[in-house]
């Protein structure tokens, strides 16, 4: 994994469209212009989800849909906001109030959340203003982690502007802790690809400390994205953020239960290597401790040994303090046979045997029915898209991202893709969604592409 800093290239604006469209409509906008350009791309996670926040290792990959920036750093201190897509409003800000709203997720408080990351780490007392024009292709709130790319690329837009430098694997660390500032409790993955990806090969990303290692897919095969056209904001919803908080209380009764200091224990990784145990270890230590049934705060107050006040001021998010009842059991076995099917796909992945493919699928249909049942992030029209997949041909099929809507990626053998896209846009997207208008980004094929770079106009 390459320990240097995101790349900077010169580049002749004419060989690309988009960066010269880009150029012009700054120009139109700021009447200046631009000194600088960011890319930071999405992603798909091919399997480990919702995992990441828990401590263990992912496989996901980064697509060619992507976040740009033109940038243009000020002597005043003011960032000036624009975006080439209509729907979103202008914004504008003072460097020294910035300012990020929980409440309503906006696209700016992105941007915003990667400026102050940087601000912060650096402790600028007078950052630099900017005029900035953004640019995106990845489709919003479809779990390809557009919400991420945008932070990512705001904070290294923000670096270049104050001449500051950072390694990718700390830039991508600390892009992950500013997407707390809006209130997202989630973990590194979406930073790490971004910022880590290389153009061909998917990558393991490994936390504690921050590592990738290159995945190479099996030759014969696609991977497709589809939209089911659900969208779902992670940071408006508690959804997401109640799942974290599950995994966490899960984390605290297993430690409690083997003797552990369970107030320093905060991981369900943590838990098994405190106690040194396998994966499949670890499912039956959640089978002999927690039960099905939801468990109530009061309950949980009471294994612990502390209140409830005390469990939701020390313990629970700002925003799932309100919550009264929660799913333990299910949340820890999803997270450990997740765990262990990320390691068994990258293994198939190296060793490729003869059913590799086949391997592949099964591990991907059984990371669907876990996100279903167990973790319950899907939704109906999820599961509705990924049987479609399976029945058109896919080897293996499930939701990807955070879930609760946005896309499912598949497998499918080369010689069935053409057929496959067919079957897949008649069947879901012409009779369950008449009226869509298909974008390109509805239903792709894709491979792995690129990390986050700057482009210097050449």
């Amino acid at each position: 994994m390459a320990a240097q800093e995101p790349p900077i290239r010169p580049i002749p604006l004419e060989e690309e469209p988009r960066l010269l469209k880009l150029k012009k409509q700054f120009i139109s906008k700021f009447k200046s212009t631009p000194k600088f350009y960011a890319r930071a791309p999405g992603r798909v996670n091919l399997i480990g989800e919702h995992i990441d926040y828990c401590g263990y290792a992912v496989l996901p990959m980064a697509i060619d849909q992507d976040i740009l920036i033109a940038a243009e750093p000020l002597n005043t201190p003011v960032i000036h906001l624009a975006n080439a897509n209509d729907l979103y409003a202008d914004f504008s800000t003072n460097v020294d109030n910035i300012q990020i709203n929980q409440t309503k997720p906006l696209w700016h408080n992105y941007f915003l959340c990667g400026f102050k990351g940087i601000e912060d780490h650096f402790n600028l007392d007078s950052p630099s203003g900017m005029n900035c024009l953004i640019e995106g292709t990845i489709p919003p709130s479809s779990g390809l982690s557009s919400s991420s790319a945008l932070v990512c690329c705001a904070g290294l837009v923000t670096l270049m502007a104050n001449g500051k430098t950072l390694p990718k694997v700390e830039l991508a660390e600390l892009c992950s802790k500013s997407e707390h500032y809006i209130g997202t409790q989630g973990g590194g993955m979406d930073q790490s690809i971004c910022f880590l990806a290389e153009k061909g090969t998917a990558k393991l990303i490994e936390f504690n400390p921050l590592r990738a290692t290159d995945v190479k897919l099996p030759e014969g095969v696609a991977f497709v994205i589809a939209n089911s056209c659900m969208e779902m904001n992670k940071a408006a919803t508690s959804h997401f953020n109640i799942r974290v908080m599950e995994c966490r209380l899960a984390t605290k009764l297993l430690a409690k239960s083997r003797g552990l200091d369970w107030k320093a224990t905060q991981k369900l990784q943590d838990v098994q290597i405190k106690l040194k145990r396998s994966l499949e270890e670890m499912l039956e230590v959640v089978e002999e401790v927690l039960h099905p049934e939801p468990y109530s705060i009061e309950e949980i107050g009471e294994n612990l040994g502390i209140s409830p006040k005390e469990l939701r001021s020390e313990i629970l998010s700002q925003n799932t303090q309100d919550v009264t009842t929660f799913k333990l059991y299910q949340r820890a076995k999803h997270v450990y046979s997740e765990a262990a099917r990320v390691l068994e796909f990258k293994k198939t992945c190296m060793e490729v045997p003869d059913d590799a493919v086949q391997l592949l699928g099964d591990s991907m249909n059984q990371s669907h029915s876990s996100c279903r049942d167990l973790y319950e992030c899907s939704c109906p029209e999820l599961d509705q898209l990924v049987d479609i997949c399976l029945q058109s041909g896919a080897v293996g099929s499930r939701l990807t991202g955070a879930g609760w809507g946005g896309c499912t990626v598949s497998m499918v053998p080369m010689d069935k893709l053409e057929t496959f896209l067919a079957n897949v846009k008649e069947a879901y997207y012409t009779k369950r969604k008449p009226g869509l208008v298909m974008e390109e980004s509805t239903l792709f094929a894709t491979n792995p592409g690129g990390g986050a770079m700057v482009f210097l106009e050449a």
